[in-house]
């Protein structure tokens, strides 16, 4: 393994520090997840990694998995914590019903590519109510974690070995959801200290 490769594993401990911040301020009651989202980002990214591995894809599918096995312990965090319940609205089921509309349309295609891009559609929708939220309520949400989800994507570049679609899609998308998320949060408190001032 090339040297620049390791760099995915600065990335994965990134990304697993970055859900520890985000579960200890679920547990401080800083940080309320929305369960439709922390729930679909479960099983889109794992149908994602396995259809990855199925590629041929191999260290830089790390971060995706990880960003699978992050949001199911942020979900036990938040059964065990009642403080960090968010209220689910309309427009979190209708997204949470797009999303695994899009995860039955990979069962139904069995193509590796088609159904990265409907992991990824899924997550993205499954995503959208938190980043409605993190605009709406800033303070909901560690946006450390997405930063450092950005930082392991990035690295995650450096263990490609081939460039196919399999291969780059998956950190692409996450810079671009996890800079969505950060993004919302940084514009909604600048939007709360307008109101302050």
């Amino acid at each position: 393994m090339h040297i620049l490769q390791n760099l995915v594993f600065v990335g994965a401990a990134a990304q697993v520090f970055g859900i520890y911040l985000y579960i200890k301020d679920i547990f401080y009651g800083q940080t309320k997840p929305n369960l439709a989202t922390w729930t679909l980002w479960f099983v889109a990214p794992m149908v994602a990694t396995a259809a990855a591995l199925s590629k041929g894809v191999r260290w830089s599918v790390l971060p995706l998995f990880l960003a699978g096995l992050g949001p199911f312990v942020v979900i036990v965090a938040s059964i065990f914590n009642k403080k960090s319940y968010w209220r689910l609205r309309k427009v979190d089921y209708i997204c949470a019903a797009l999303s695994v509309a899009a995860l039955l349309l990979w069962v139904a295609t069995k193509d590796a590519n088609l159904a990265i891009i409907f992991a990824l559609l899924s997550d993205g929708l499954a995503g959208l109510p938190t980043v409605i939220k993190s605009y709406h309520y800033p303070e909901t949400e560690t946006t450390l974690t997405y930063q450092l989800g950005i930082f392991s994507a990035v690295l995650s570049f450096f263990a490609i070995k081939q460039w196919v679609f399999a291969a780059y899609s998956l950190p692409i998308y996450l810079i671009l959801m996890n800079g969505s998320l950060t993004a919302s949060a940084f514009f909604g408190k600048r939007k709360i200290t307008k109101h302050i001032i």
